[in-house]
């Protein structure tokens, strides 16, 4: 069975692919959930051209995309943070402390974009990966250091 996917399927396909998946699947799991729709002999000239639009866009969003990781690449963020005697803060680093650190540079993202390895509650140099598609993910440098009193 054809299947013109209209929402991204983890594992399957981006919005705007043409796949080819078996009859039980695509009935009882893509089609009720309006994932996407099928492609029969009638309607196929139709989705073929918008597949092909849908790759000139992706194209287009691609060379965005990647604009934009090489930007984050080269950020170094900086963190002041209060901290104990121990050199340990007070509360871990959220996501969204990252994201308004990015907004300051005018790059705009989600929290749930931010990945973290693990939980940053000490001062010093992380690693930080934000995920801008399936294949594109970027680190960037943060350094918490201690607020001035």
């Amino acid at each position: 069975m054809k299947i013109f996917l209209l929402k991204d399927i983890v594992k399957v396909g981006m919005a705007g692919d043409v796949i080819k998946v078996s009859e039980g699947y695509g009935r009882n799991y893509i089609l009720p959930r309006k994932l996407g729709v099928e492609i029969t002999a009638a309607n196929e000239a139709t989705y073929v051209e918008k597949f092909k639009n849908v790759e000139r866009k992706k194209d287009v969003v691609a060379s965005q995309t990647s604009m934009l990781a090489e930007r984050i690449k080269a950020l170094q963020l900086t963190l002041k943070r209060k901290i104990h005697d121990d050199g340990k803060l007070y509360g871990a680093v959220s996501p969204l402390e990252i994201v308004d650190l990015l907004a300051e540079k005018g790059i705009k993202v989600s929290k749930s974009q931010i990945e973290l390895s693990k939980a940053i509650k000490e001062k010093g140099t992380f690693e930080v990966t934000i995920i801008l598609s399936s294949r594109l993910k970027p680190s960037l440098t943060l350094k918490v250091i201690p607020e001035a009193i």
